[in-house]
């Protein structure tokens, strides 16, 4: 390699020093193209890293599932509100203020499943509470029953029991989550027939939704006999519907007489 003269080397050394490169690296240079190809190429991918190395995944919750054994385990309907109330797995739980359990006498004849909690009903913590809750006093104060009369009681609980965030309608999924407690809640209460009221309490129950259609016709669920009406919710809005809902009420009076 040919030597370079002093002032040529103490030229080019300043040009360097000017452009940056104030700092030496190493005092040998080094060939990067010539780097060994084992560093250059990746290595294989491990083909069975969850045997080899590295935290085990842990198995996702089921949480149907969960609400399954947690519903089957109580034996009462104060065990299941405590079941309900410590069941985590839910999101609606978290943005709710109260859980809506039910209101009304248990044990009565005739049982109310509405469909998701309101804002009322959620500052409350009762199911039909507002202007629904109203009219459905109403209406059923009509054929003489009422959520508080000894002689002729009726028992109200709702599909969930957390209101879905701004009213939203339930997901599929929500339903699925709760229904174990549903069905554990019909059949501890135990009544003779079931007022199915509204789109989403039918989906739950009977797995079908249009309520104009299907209100009115008794169909069985969860081995009883059970009655689609509408909601009064729905009764506000659409005030010509009320004609079928007396009947519908005249029909279930009947049936709970005989």
């Amino acid at each position: 390699m040919e030597s370079v003269e002093f002032h040529t080397a103490r030229a080019l050394l300043e040009w360097q020093i000017e452009l940056g490169a104030d700092e030496c690296i190493s005092d040998t240079p080094v060939d990067r193209y010539a780097l060994p190809d084992r560093l250059a190429k990746p290595s294989k991918p491990d083909p069975k890293p969850h045997l080899t190395r590295g935290p085990v995944k842990m198995a996702e919750r089921d949480p149907v599932a969960e609400a399954q054994a947690a519903a089957n385990s109580a034996d009462s309907l104060d065990a299941l509100r405590t079941a309900m109330e410590n069941f985590e797995l839910c999101d609606l739980k978290r943005g709710a203020r109260n859980m809506v359990f039910s209101d009304g006498i248990a044990g009565a004849p005739v049982m109310i499943i509405g469909e998701a909690p309101g804002r009322d009903e959620d500052r409350i913590g009762k199911p039909f509470v507002g202007a629904s809750g109203a009219l459905l006093d109403k209406m059923f104060g009509a054929i003489g029953m009422g959520r508080a009369n000894a002689d002729a009681p009726i028992y109200i609980t709702n599909t969930l029991p957390w209101r879905p965030p701004h009213n939203r309608d339930p997901k599929p999924e929500e339903i699925a989550m709760m229904k174990p407690f549903l069905l554990r809640h019909i059949a501890l209460a135990n009544p003779k027939v079931v007022v199915i009221m509204g789109n989403w309490a039918c989906q739950a129950l009977l797995a079908k939704r249009g309520i104009t259609r299907l209100r009115g016709q008794w169909v069985e669920a969860v081995g009883k006999p059970a009655l689609p009406m509408c909601h009064p919710a729905y009764l506000l809005r659409n005030p010509e519907a009320k004609r079928d809902a007396w009947a519908d009420l005249l029909s279930l009076k009947a049936a709970v007489d005989k």
